[in-house]
């Protein structure tokens, strides 16, 4: 039994929702691989906060139809096709995905999409390469961190070099109060 009308534009309106919460949409041939690794995919995907869908081409060409961030798309929609729709982690999806890509050996990468661009394999491995958000904002944390230390101890290096500058006024006068005695007592003599 086919899908009715209904039922495939709730699927089209359901592939343009996920596209929407999407950065990046990478296209594989799912060809040979059983239901449980298909499941094993979504899994290691989950964890990243992307989704793997697989449907008909012809619903996905209807969902990025007039969508000019995912037009590149539909250069990638032959065969059996899965899509992976990364919302939050990019890095840390393309990496699952690489995983599980070795583990099974049946996958086939035909391209990704994000921001309008078509990538290849090496421009989407090259984006798993990035660090992550998290340790981007660890980086920059610690920067800020460190920079504020540096200044703490600056500003505390004052008052203790002006205090040791104040210690030093009454020996410093004492022994200039001592040359010109000494000075006094040579010239008298």
């Amino acid at each position: 039994m086919g899908r009715t009308l209904a039922n495939k534009k709730e699927v089209v309106a359901d592939l343009k929702q996920l596209l929407e919460a999407s950065q990046l949409a990478v296209v594989i041939d799912y060809q040979g691989l059983s239901v449980s690794e298909i499941t094993d995919l979504r899994n290691r995907l989950r964890a990243s906060g992307s989704v793997c869908k697989i449907t008909k081409n012809t619903l996905m060409r209807q969902a990025v139809e007039g969508e000019q961030d995912w037009a590149p798309m539909t250069t990638f929609l032959q065969g059996s096709s899965a899509f992976i729709l990364v919302k939050d982690d990019v890095g840390s999806a393309i990496r699952a995905y690489q995983s599980f890509q070795k583990d099974t050996k049946k996958t086939e990468f035909r391209g990704g999409v994000m921001q309008g661009q078509a990538l290849s394999q090496e421009q989407v491995k090259a984006i798993a390469d990035l660090p992550s958000k998290e340790e981007l904002m660890a980086k920059v944390a610690g920067s800020i961190n460190s920079l504020a230390a540096k200044l703490a101890r600056s500003i505390n290096e004052v008052p203790t070099s002006l205090g040791r500058g104040i210690n030093e006024v009454p020996g410093s006068l004492g022994r200039v109060l001592q040359a010109i005695a000494s000075k006094q007592e040579d010239s008298a003599a």
